[in-house]
């Protein structure tokens, strides 16, 4: 019997459930979210709708960095911090899918053993299913629905190759970007988009012989985000050093993102930015149902079947009278 066919099924048990921060109901509401079976989609939509006012109640933490960089780690390390200042933590952990077999490794709750032993910790490694940039197209009410349940800070760690940054920046409060030093050139290797979207950057494992490497690469980055233009929320990106292990500079990492969100919630900008999230969200959303449906159609899929036969294409051309209806 499929797990999601029995008695409980009903709404109302899942919003209940996950309103009592019941985790087991929790992590099943989540599977219900992320599920791809259309029988699921509008049980989703209900959950979701029925929980939603409880939501927004959290700190949103998206966190990024190359592989290697000690994201995990760095979450173990600073999940101590926040427990110590009461919060209730969510760790959302993208992992990334194969193209081939759709499998993902989900090993987060392994690197993380403190924070999966305790009881105001939720981690719940997702696959990203081949969606754009690595970012599981459920994350956002994922978040809602760890919200709901009670968790007030959540963190988002990111797959760290690419689009997945853009994504995650987009649906959360603070981006947190993690730099290795000692790494070759220290900014060569970077991307000045990603440094442009982030808040603030932490160069990890600032500890043994690799501190004064640190050091350099802090001043080096200091230096090169001061050529960057305002940021929208007047906040001026900083750089901290920390080393996981030794579980220093982790405090100020938390005095940091705890003075941004005093800031933008002084100025206005924090709920500005929840705002404009919204509207983001919403009109890709609407971009990727009408590419569905329009691909969906009986018309189009027997056209492109035809076009796939024929020895000359202007792929330009035809996608143009697809579009306008003379295909």
């Amino acid at each position: 019997m499929n797990k999601f066919s029995d008695h409980k099924t009903n709404a109302s048990f899942y919003i209940d459930g996950v309103l009592k921060g019941d985790i087991s109901i929790l992590s099943r509401a989540i599977t219900i979210i992320e599920s791809t079976n259309s029988e699921h989609h509008a049980l989703a939509a209900e959950i979701i709708e029925g929980i939603i006012s409880h939501s927004g109640r959290s700190f949103r933490l998206g966190i990024t960095g190359v592989p290697g960089v000690g994201k995990s780690t760095f979450i173990e390390s600073f999940g101590k911090e926040l427990l110590e200042h009461k919060h209730k933590i969510a760790v959302l952990a993208i992992d990334p899918s194969s193209s081939k077999s759709k499998g993902s490794i989900l090993g987060d709750k392994t690197r993380m053993e403190f924070l999966s032993a305790q009881p105001n910790v939720f981690i719940r490694p997702t696959p990203s299913s081949g969606s754009l940039g690595g970012v599981a197209r459920a994350t956002y009410e994922t978040i809602l629905l760890c919200e709901a349940a009670g968790f007030d800070f959540i963190l988002i760690e990111t797959v760290g190759v690419g689009q997945s940054e853009i994504a995650v920046s987009k649906m959360t409060d603070f981006f947190l970007l993690l730099m290795l030093a000692g790494a070759g050139d220290e900014l060569q290797g970077i991307k000045r988009g990603i440094m442009e979207m982030a808040d603030s950057i932490v160069i990890t494992k600032a500890d043994g012989d690799n501190v004064q490497k640190a050091k350099i690469a802090k001043a080096e980055y200091a230096n090169a985000i001061h050529l960057f233009p305002p940021s929208e929320s007047g906040w001026v990106q900083k750089v901290e050093l920390c080393s996981s292990v030794n579980n220093t500079g982790i405090k100020e990492v938390y005095q940091l993102i705890d003075s941004y969100k005093n800031f933008s919630s002084t100025n206005g900008y924090f709920n500005k930015k929840r705002k404009d999230q919204l509207i983001d969200i919403l009109k890709e959303t609407l971009n990727a149902e009408v590419v569905t449906q329009f691909y969906e159609t009986h018309q189009i899929t027997k056209k492109l079947s035809e076009l796939s036969k024929k020895d000359v294409l202007n792929p330009y051309q035809e996608a143009y009278k697809l579009l306008l209806g003379k295909g």
